[in-house]
């Protein structure tokens, strides 16, 4: 972890550093501060978001880069049950590159705050602010690096995103997905 960050006016200067459309994609994060809500229910709300695009750089991806069927990729993208090493695994399949060491390494420290939270054990609330802020420290490294790898931000509007690129058949793209690690029956 980085350093501590001292209060909640901290996690929202840094907030406030960030690209609208990263802003734009965490909008309830500064009504859930201001309003009292706990830690807690912020590291919620953040780690649901961040699932979220998970789902949608493994979408993207699968579009954009191997011109998959939009809509068979969603429903097949929707069904997959992502672990955290499967997220890892499907990004390397899908870019071929790994995801970068340090935006693993946040992710892990701020996955360590949150079961613990969800395990119902005893957190400091500096803790939970730092783990807000490597959270949106490590959206903004995904956002960025899926934008170098694929053309497109997972953080933030996805509008337009494919082109005009051709895709292929459904029953192709059934194909491509069963080879990048995705479970899709024959």
């Amino acid at each position: 972890m980085s350093s501590p960050t001292p209060t909640y006016k901290a996690i929202l200067r840094k907030y406030e550093t960030y690209s609208e459309s990263l802003q734009g994609y965490y909008a309830d994060l500064p009504n859930l501060l201001n309003d009292g809500y706990g830690y807690e229910t912020l590291i919620g709300y953040m780690y649901i978001r961040l699932e979220q695009a998970q789902n949608r750089i493994l979408y993207g991806g699968v579009v954009k880069v191997h011109r998959g069927a939009r809509d068979f990729v969603w429903r097949v993208v929707n069904k997959q049950h992502v672990t955290r090493k499967g997220f890892l695994e499907l990004y390397q399949n899908i870019f071929g590159k790994k995801l970068d060491d340090n935006i693993t390494g946040m992710i892990v420290d701020a996955e360590k705050v949150r079961d613990k939270i969800i395990h119902g054990k005893y957190v400091k609330d500096s803790e939970k602010r730092q783990a807000i802020c490597e959270i949106l420290e490590c959206s903004h490294e995904l956002n960025e690096l899926v934008k170098k790898h694929a053309g497109f931000y997972p953080f933030g509007s996805m509008r337009g995103f494919k082109g005009r690129a051709d895709h292929l058949d459904n029953r192709t793209t059934k194909w491509v997905l069963r080879g990048l690690g995705f479970g899709v029956k024959a």
